[in-house]
């Protein structure tokens, strides 16, 4: 399933991508039951998936119930909503510093140890289509496309082995970073004892687009390799596959559920191959169009726009 959240008459819903068009689940579930309100976890994608496998097998229903109608009422065209990031709030955005082979060669920096994790705040998503600001305060700013896991289950303690028992599905995501902003005054030939500036490096305002789907694990199917590329106006800038990871999608889950409690609706953000504008090319610029694109996981499109 490719599922999403999308707004329509300032109401946010989620939906389900069809041949048809976005099925609007509320509308499809009051079509169907002839209940006046939806459960709310049709407006919530993160609900949803706390519901579990009951949830997610009604949606399986509401989907056939549609596809025998000719109520053409219950489909939206893209152009018809604004779409969401596909989870509106999570409770933690977890992204991974340093886990494509290639990225690090073309930093010249060494893989870590272990995975190296920063986190991002909810002010940086943006959805499919929304825009990307290039904040007033920096010129340096840098696109990461990157696969992302969606936690569907609560979790903590995780072992390798079962680790993907608490995988929903994948997203596309663009870690948007403010290179002026992330690294010190003379870094890295000067280095400060504090590191990297992660906060206003990593999370400013629209610095985390992603979307448009949650696309389930079983549609995906083996993460390993999926192909992933970066066009700026058309131009490739990134294109690496998901074999490139230093640290796979079981051992980053194992790590970060040491002590710390994954949710659904919880994002991961794998890593980024190599083609970053930090290895010496073309920062982002006023009206560039990024498109990111992950095999069998969805086209991600956002424009970048100076803040006025």
């Amino acid at each position: 399933m490719r599922l999403l959240s999308f707004m329509k008459d300032d109401v946010v819903k989620v939906g389900l991508a069809t041949g048809k068009g976005i099925l609007d689940l509320a509308k499809c579930y009051q079509n169907t039951y002839g209940d006046t309100e939806a459960p709310n976890w049709l407006y919530s994608l993160k609900h949803l998936l706390a519901g579990g496998e009951d949830a997610l097998n009604l949606v399986k229903k509401l989907e056939r119930k549609a596809a025998e109608l000719s109520d053409q009422s219950l489909f939206y065209r893209e152009s018809e909503v604004k779409i969401q990031p596909p989870i509106t709030n999570p409770s933690k955005i977890l992204c991974v510093a340093a886990n494509y082979i290639s990225h690090t060669k073309e930093l010249d920096i060494k893989v870590p140890e272990k995975p190296y994790f920063f986190g991002k705040f909810r002010n940086a998503l943006v959805g499919h289509e929304g825009n990307i600001l290039i904040p007033k305060t920096s010129a340096k700013v840098d696109h990461e496309i990157e696969l992302a896991v969606v936690i569907g289950k609560k979790g903590k303690y995780i072992s390798k082995s079962s680790a993907y028992e608490y995988v929903a599905g994948y997203t596309v995501f663009n870690d948007i970073s403010f290179r002026d902003k992330q690294f010190p005054p003379g870094w890295p030939q000067r280095l400060n004892p504090y590191g990297q500036n992660w906060i206003l490096g990593k999370s400013l305002d629209t610095a985390a687009p992603c979307g448009p789907y949650l696309v389930t694990k079983d549609e995906v199917g083996n993460p390993y390799p999926l192909r992933l590329t970066l066009r700026v106006n058309g131009e490739v800038r990134q294109d690496g596959t998901t074999d490139d990871m230093f640290f796979k999608i079981d051992d980053l889950i194992e790590y970060i559920s040491d002590g710390l409690t994954l949710e659904p609706g919880d994002i991961i953000a794998t890593g980024t191959p190599a083609g970053v504008a930090a290895a010496g090319k073309t920062y982002l610029q006023h009206n560039d169009v990024i498109v990111c694109e992950i095999e069998r996981v969805g086209v991600l499109r956002n424009r970048v726009v100076r803040e006025s």
